[in-house]
């Protein structure tokens, strides 16, 4: 609309101008809008009538015809016309198809199961102490790559600031790394050891870690153990990188050999994930299935026969034990002094022997394991600190180190959890109100005593399938062996040969002069 005053009054010009596609109103009246209008949306719906599916658009002409009328009376209002969007459009044939409806464009987030999911997993302690991990590496790694980049720059104006930064958060990602390395190769050097010992046993427990649903694989044995060398291969390239950080200052640290290390260690066990999705391990196959499992199945069937109904099971019986309870307190050390000093100055050994029996893995990879996380922490955080040139930081790194050690204890206190959660022993809840925080404190506070305390429990059940089991003991005492009175009170059992052959002819030369009694001739 122009708009022009001359003085003596106000002039309206109108004007239409056209285009190809549409019309542009600059300024209408009321009566004029109406036909416009009209024409407008009869232009918009021949367009829409040139799709295939005319009978879906009869609302939408429905709808605008009453809008129009509704004009007509002289209401003025803004109108609004509501399209329901079609998913598709319906054929020609396709008449019984509805005729609108609706898209979710945005999909709403249940953030309330989601804190329940996130309460459910954050539970778990290996689930704890992965969060914790991922934290400090997301930290770290944050920090690395926000000095190297310069964004920290306008805080750290220093060149010797920055580069005392760097260094620290390298290092403590080279830590961190490297520690993770530590915990799981030991699992995997076993792994190896199982591939190349591949019995019967083995090749189930191979199958339900690296095989899809733990199933037979065409040539698993070969994918396998590609799969184990790669991991291997990530662990030695971690261990390779941590020698050059620790090895060289970062002036003097060969670029070439440290890219080369983390390029490896990162593509390592990435291509070990890819290859165990991509190859038959990750891929199911029911024809050589049945046969490779129903082998195994009879195979740990008869295993478990021999065992269940062989002659030391059968002259020693077992009852399950529906209620078992821990063997004495947490300090009754006393009970068995020996295992008190072997629980003290030989944790290690005793915890991984213990956990064998209990069916908790391998003996030799608990033993390491617990080893690594009592011990490794302190020296890789302190010679971490070495090519730091800040006093400050070098401490708090041996102090981290340190703690880490003593947290490694709770390696004790997961497996004291799984303990007691696969045999039903009674929780303690002093700490907390939580039986997994009480187990996690009693190992932290005084683990001699609570490993003790486990080996005895262990030491008075039967362990048989995932069940304790208790001795039958006897409370009567059976009579020992003793002469019949017919052989007058005489042993019979003696080692001279001559004196039992007497004592043979003298019974039966009784027996024959001895009348039969009654009983006997009515038989």
């Amino acid at each position: 609309m122009i708009s022009m005053s001359n003085g003596k009054g106000t002039r309206e010009i109108e004007e239409e101008t056209e285009s190809p596609t549409d019309q542009i109103m600059l300024e209408i009246s009321t009566s004029r809008r109406t036909l416009l209008d009209k024409k407008r949306q009869n232009k918009f719906l021949a367009m829409l009538k040139t799709f295939p599916g005319r009978s879906s658009f009869a609302k939408v002409e429905s709808s605008t015809r009453l809008s129009s009328s509704s004009s007509k009376h002289g209401h003025e209002a803004e109108e609004s016309i509501d399209v329901d969007i079609p998913h598709s459009f319906p054929s020609h044939g396709d008449q019984s198809s509805s005729t609108s409806f609706r898209l979710p464009f945005v999909k709403k987030i249940n953030w309330a199961s989601l804190v329940e999911l996130f309460k459910t997993w954050i539970k778990e302690p290996t689930n704890m102490a992965l969060l914790l991990w991922m934290t400090c590496v997301v930290i770290s790694g944050s920090i690395l790559f926000l000095v190297m980049t310069g964004m920290l720059n306008g805080a750290l104006p220093r060149k010797s600031q920055r580069d005392t930064w760097f260094e620290v958060n390298n290092q403590i990602l080279n830590a961190l790394f490297t520690l993770m390395c530590l915990y799981q190769h030991p699992k995997r050097f076993h792994h190896l050891v199982l591939l190349c010992r591949w019995r019967q046993e083995d090749i189930v427990r191979l199958r339900n870690i690296y095989c899809k649903n733990g199933t037979r694989k065409p040539n698993e044995w070969m994918h396998m153990l590609v799969v184990v060398v790669l991991l291997h291969v990530n662990c030695f390239a971690q261990y390779a990188l941590c020698g050059l950080n620790w090895g060289y200052p970062r002036s003097e640290r060969p670029a070439i050999g440290v890219g080369i290390c983390i390029s490896v260690a990162i593509g390592a066990p990435a291509i070990a994930s890819l290859y165990n999705i991509v190859s038959p391990l990750g891929k199911e196959y029911t024809e050589i299935d049945e046969e490779s499992q129903g082998s195994i199945s009879s195979s740990v069937d008869q295993r478990r026969a021999q065992k269940r109904y062989s002659f030391v099971d059968r002259e020693d019986p077992r009852t399950a034990e529906t209620s078992p309870r821990w063997v004495g307190g947490l300090f009754d050390f006393w009970d068995d002094i020996s295992l008190a000093y072997l629980s003290v100055f030989c944790s290690c050994c005793v915890f991984g022997w213990n956990m064998d029996r209990l069916g908790f893995g391998n003996m030799y990879v608990h033993v390491a394991t617990f080893l690594l996380f009592c011990v490794a922490p302190f020296f890789i955080f302190n010679l971490a600190a070495v090519n730091i040139d800040n006093e400050t930081v070098r401490e708090a790194l041996g102090i981290t180190g340190f703690l880490l050690c003593i947290f490694g204890l709770l390696y004790g206190g997961f497996w004291r959890i799984q303990m007691r959660k696969k045999f039903n022993l009674p929780p303690n809840t002093f700490c907390c109100g939580e039986p997994s925080v009480t187990d996690c404190f009693q190992w932290l506070c005084c683990c001699s005593c609570s490993l003790a305390q486990e080996v005895r429990t262990a030491d008075y059940y039967v362990v048989e399938e995932d069940k304790f089991y208790v001795k039958e003991l006897s409370n009567a005492i059976q009579p020992s062996l003793s002469p019949l009175p017919r052989e007058a009170g005489t042993a019979m059992f003696k080692s001279n040969p001559a004196f039992a052959s007497e004592m043979h002819a003298h019974m039966v030369e009784e027996d024959a002069m001895r009348p039969p009694l009654l009983s006997g001739i009515q038989r």
